[in-house]
């Protein structure tokens, strides 16, 4: 903790000085190896910082309680009234660079030194502190340092030897946390041979006895006596690398760091964006079996100062100001649409529907809708793609993947239910505690979430995310653990038929290992078929060989070029722009309804509804709320504030056009939701009630009616073919409205 104890003994060690003991640590550790080592290899070691001998700190020092009673008078007063709630007097390093820029220098390359000259400081500094309330405990009040310069804000990955003992900035995503322990802060340790007690400022890791009483004078061996001693809150938690900052295939890096005190009241959760100001220190590695004891190879972990959080998400990319400039030219352009659209997945031929949507999803609806009862309405756009294999369904996923600023790819065949959403689970990394782990959904917020084979899935790992499709939240509820974690993902979802081939006059809920109620969460679902068609079968046999040529001749002559095939498969838009121009949308553009849009979008729904007739149901308010976040998305495309009649009428198109291709009934042509929802449209539905119906009318006439009879009487009463009517009987039989007393007779089961 870096806490100054005058009442120690000089051979009882009481600070703690990280580089001294490091050194000692290891010399201790690697004594016979030492004492066996040629006189030649074994060179003096000095605890001290390099250039500290040389340098004369006093006057530096000197400058800590000026700072402190100049720039820190109202943190000392919260102190006051909030102890022991707040704890910790926050500096800004800004401003502490324009006070002292020798100080501020010096704690970024020897904070441990400079943070204890602070925390004696702040202990003869807060002799005069008046206190609101009484507190019979010993005082702690730590300093915290915030607002690092940019050039000592690091990534997980350059977390490396040379910054070993230095303090820098942090920025990540929380994967995984702890419970919160107790650990030791001021050990209190009992004398075998004298009984004298003696007390010890603990290190960070580890537990430091002392070696000789101040009683007796003797080396002697000493107990911990637990409950005299001084205990503080710890929390181990990990973060890894924030997926925007990724390119290609890189795999984000991820470190432990370690929490004490007033840090743990922050209540950090898995999926949320810190920045950490923290210092790397090592642990020794964990021996395995047949590993030897010693090791010369550490872990690294990053020993937090303080932490702060911070909501950058999707849209949180550098854009310069000829960037925002193009941004804008295109967006006015009238073309725009027609331009980002072929931008998207260039190299895949057709699917201009599905790109579409893509379009709008990546630009989503307007976030951070709250009503006054606090129902929160989501603003992520959910795709679902389903149709026949080989029609570039994950070759979309993956294009999207890498074109979102923020985006997760899984596969639904390799993916849990845990490992989408969250976990609870005992695990090593929490000293034996259970821990919390984020998921890719979670991990994902604010962003994309990508899962192909989205029907491999079992029924248990799917059904885990209902919660965060729709309430964009995941909770955990496990061995006393109950946590819910934020999932603002919008979904890109690809999905294969139960029978290979995608049938046009089946149900979709019939033909897909989905079930229902996850199905209707998804505001758009494309259905993606192949289709025999010469004129279309010439065009796409073109365009993938165009392709395969095109990439050869680049990979013989990178300086080639090919007017014609660049037209067909170089974006329209170029990737860095294209990402940024999204970005920039989700960001800067809230758009409302007008009035005309609103109307445009609410006539529509009572009409359709009206249509409907006999039962069918059209559309749902879950469309209705989809139809708004497709037209805020248009809206966005133009970078506009307001939802015009063009962009309701562009919504309206797109859903049109999946109710088109999935819930058209073939007896009347009119729209029924049930047929793209369930496995039992309204013309099924019916077919299943009068069969029902045949059964127990001729049951007044039979004890058990004959199955044959059943069979004249659909045909002739309801139009019912002999092969439907038997499919019908065999699924009422299946459900048990029907039962079969005897071979080929049947009974209503009341």
């Amino acid at each position: 903790m870096g806490q100054n104890d005058d009442t120690q003994e000089d051979e009882v060690p009481g600070e703690y000085t990280p580089d001294s003991e490091f050194i000692k640590n290891i010399v201790d550790s690697d004594e016979d190896s030492l004492l066996e080592a040629d006189a030649s290899q074994v060179q003096e070691v000095s605890g001290e910082p390099p250039g500290k001998l040389n340098e004369d700190v006093a006057a530096i020092w000197d400058e800590i309680p000026r700072f402190l009673s100049e720039h820190c008078k109202e943190e000392f007063d919260l102190v006051g009234s909030l102890y022991p709630e707040k704890r910790s007097i926050v500096i800004d390093f800004q401003e502490l660079a324009t006070f002292s820029p020798n100080l501020s220098e010096r704690l970024l390359s020897y904070p441990d030194e400079v943070l204890l000259e602070f925390n004696k400081a702040i202990e003869a500094e807060s002799r005069h502190i008046a206190f609101a309330r009484d507190h019979e405990e010993e005082m702690l009040i730590l300093v915290r340092v915030k607002n690092l310069p940019p050039e000592s804000e690091l990534m997980v990955r350059d977390c490396v030897s040379r910054y070993l003992g230095k303090m820098f900035a942090l920025q990540g995503l929380v994967t995984t946390t702890t419970d919160v322990l107790p650990k030791v802060w001021k050990g209190v340790f009992r004398c075998k041979k004298c009984e004298h007690l003696v007390e010890v400022v603990q290190p960070k890791k580890g537990l430091k006895k002392p070696s000789k009483c101040p009683d007796c004078e003797r080396f002697t061996d000493f107990e911990l006596e637990e409950d005299q001693s001084r205990y503080i809150d710890f929390q181990k938690i990990q973060i890894q690398e924030p997926l925007e900052i990724l390119k290609g295939g890189d795999q984000a890096k991820r470190i432990s760091v370690w929490l004490e005190e007033d840090l743990i009241k922050k209540r950090i959760v898995p999926g949320q964006r810190i920045v950490i100001t923290g210092i790397l220190r090592l642990e020794e590695a964990s021996s395995g079996r047949g590993k030897p004891k010693q090791s010369t190879v550490y872990q690294k972990f990053i020993d937090a100062n303080n932490i702060e959080f911070t909501e950058h998400e999707f849209s949180e990319l550098e854009i310069t100001e000829e960037e925002e400039a193009e941004i804008k030219a295109l967006a006015s352009d009238p073309m725009v649409y027609d331009k980002l659209i072929k931008s998207i997945a260039p190299s895949i031929y057709g699917h201009k529907e599905a790109k579409e949507a893509v379009m709008l999803q990546l630009c989503g609806g307007c976030a951070n809708k709250n009503l006054p009862d606090g129902t929160k309405i989501r603003d992520s756009i959910h795709i679902l793609m389903i149709g026949d294999p080989g029609t570039a369904k994950s070759q979309i996923l993956k294009y999207v993947n890498r074109l979102a600023p923020k985006s997760l790819y899984v596969s639904g065949k390799s993916a849990t239910g845990g490992g989408l959403t969250a976990i609870a689970e005992k695990d090593e990394f929490g000293e034996g505690g259970w821990v919390l782990k984020a998921g890719a959904l979670v991990l994902a917020s604010g962003g994309m979430a990508c899962i192909d084979e989205f029907d491999k899935m079992s029924e248990e790992d799917r059904s885990a995310i209902h919660e965060a499709l729709e309430q964009q939240t995941v909770s955990v509820a496990k061995a006393g653990i109950i946590a819910t974690f934020r999932a603002e993902s919008a979904v890109l979802a690809a999905a294969n038929p139960k029978y290979s081939r995608y049938d046009p006059y089946k149900p979709p809920a019939e033909q897909f290992n989905i079930p229902a109620s996850l199905i209707s969460r998804f505001d758009l679902i494309f259905p993606i078929k192949d289709v025999l068609d010469e004129k279309r079968d010439k065009n796409l046999a073109e365009h993938i060989l165009t392709a395969h040529r095109y990439s050869q001749k680049k990979a013989q002559n990178p300086d080639a070029s090919d007017i014609k095939a660049e037209a067909q498969l170089v974006p329209v838009i170029r990737g860095d722009i294209l990402k940024k121009y999204f970005g920039y949308a989700r960001k800067n553009c809230h758009p409302i309804l007008s009035d005309e849009a609103f109307k445009r979008i609410k006539d529509y729904y009572v009409e359709l509804r009206k249509r409907a007739s006999g039962g069918s149901v059209p559309l749902t308010p879950r469309q209705l709320e989809g139809l708004v976040r497709l037209s805020e998305a248009s809206a966005k495309v133009r970078l506009s504030d307001t939802v015009e009649l063009s962009d309701a009428d562009r919504a309206i198109s797109l859903v049109e056009f999946y109710l088109r291709e999935l819930g058209m009934e073939d007896e009347n042509g009119g729209f029924d939701i049930d047929r793209v929802m369930t496995d039992h449209p309204k013309s099924k539905r019916d077919k299943l009630t009068n069969v029902r119906r045949i059964v127990e009318s001729l049951q007044n006439e039979y004890e058990v009616v004959p199955m044959d009879r059943v069979i004249e009487e659909a045909e002739t009463a309801y139009n019912i073919d002999k092969h439907a009517a038997e499919k019908i009987i065999r699924e009422l039989l299946e459900n048990g409205d029907l039962f079969e007393p005897r071979q080929g007779h049947l009974k209503v089961v009341k």
